[in-house]
């Protein structure tokens, strides 16, 4: 878990804290802290509490978006800091279109693990 500079934060549209995670997925906060430790989710410190807070754009009604953990999974392999994954994830890509946050939640999880796992070569 990281802070995070005002040029990402400004990319997300939209966060959430932990306990609201937990709330929307219907499980109790340790199990959303451990969806974060587990690398299922990124979640970074901000606003003036310093408190835990993920990209909206993760969750789609009572479950974390398809294909998201895999796509983490890849660029962590590729070496990416939890910072870059969320710039990655929110910078609009002309090939896609869209931000790859939007094409997962779109269940086009196969197109964006494509252009993660390119990012490798």
């Amino acid at each position: 878990m990281t802070e995070i500079d005002a040029k990402t934060d400004a990319l997300v549209p939209a966060w959430l804290t932990l306990p609201d995670i937990a709330e929307q997925l219907g499980v109790e906060v340790t199990r959303a802290r451990q969806l974060v430790k587990d690398g299922q989710l990124i979640a970074v410190r901000r606003g003036e509490n310093r408190a835990l807070h993920v990209p909206a754009a993760f969750i789609d009604g009572d479950k974390v978006v398809k294909g998201l953990s895999g796509t983490l999974t890849l660029l962590r392999d590729d070496g990416f800091t939890d910072e870059e994954m969320l710039e990655w994830l929110f910078t609009p890509d002309p090939s896609l279109p869209g931000t790859p946050a939007q094409a997962l939640s779109e269940n086009r999880g196969t197109e964006v693990k494509r252009r993660a796992q390119a990012l490798a070569v």
